[in-house]
C-alpha cells in the first residue's frame, strides 16, 4: 500500500513540475483529481452504491469549489505581487476574499448534508481527512523529492 502511494505521489509531483498550457493545466487537473478521489475511495472503502451516489456529488461540490476560486483568480490576478495601489484597493481585495472563503464554507456545509443522505455519518467525516491526508501526502512528497 505504501509503495503505491509512494508511486501515485510520485506520479503527481512529476504532473506538478511540467510545464505547459492552459489546456494542459486541465490535464493535470484532471490528474490530480484521479488520483484524489483514487485515494479517498481506499480510505473510505466505498459499497458499490455509495460509489455511485456520492461521486457525482462530490465532483459537483469540487467544480462549485474551482469555479468560485477561479473567478476570484480571474478578478485578482493582477496583484498578486500584494501591491495594493490604494487602501481601498486592499479593503477590496480582502472583502472579495473572504466572500469567497463564506462560499466555500457554505457550500461544503451544503454538500456535507447531500453526503448524510447518501452515507454513514462516520463516512462524511472521514471525507474531508481523507482530503487533508491527500493534502499532507502531497506536501511530504514534493519536501522529499
Amino acid at each position: 500500500m505504501k509503495l503505491y502511494l509512494k508511486y501515485l505521489f510520485s506520479t503527481l509531483l512529476i504532473l506538478l513540475y511540467i510545464n505547459g498550457a492552459s489546456a494542459q493545466s486541465d490535464s493535470k487537473k484532471d490528474k490530480i483529481d484521479a488520483l484524489r478521489a483514487t485515494f479517498i475511495a481506499k480510505k473510505l472503502n466505498f459499497t458499490t452504491q455509495e460509489t455511485q451516489l456520492f461521486w457525482p456529488l462530490y465532483n459537483e461540490m469540487n467544480d462549485k469549489l474551482d469555479a468560485g476560486r477561479k473567478t476570484f483568480r480571474l478578478q485578482y490576478n493582477a496583484t498578486t505581487n500584494y501591491n495594493f495601489s490604494t487602501d481601498k484597493e486592499a479593503e477590496t481585495y480582502l472583502a472579495a476574499e473572504l466572500n469567497l472563503k463564506q462560499k466555500e464554507f457554505e457550500t461544503y456545509k451544503e454538500y456535507y448534508e447531500k453526503f448524510k443522505k447518501i452515507l454513514p455519518v462516520k463516512k462524511v467525516a472521514a471525507v474531508r481527512r481523507a482530503e487533508e491526508d491527500f493534502k499532507k501526502e502531497i506536501i511530504k512528497t514534493i519536501k522529499e523529492n
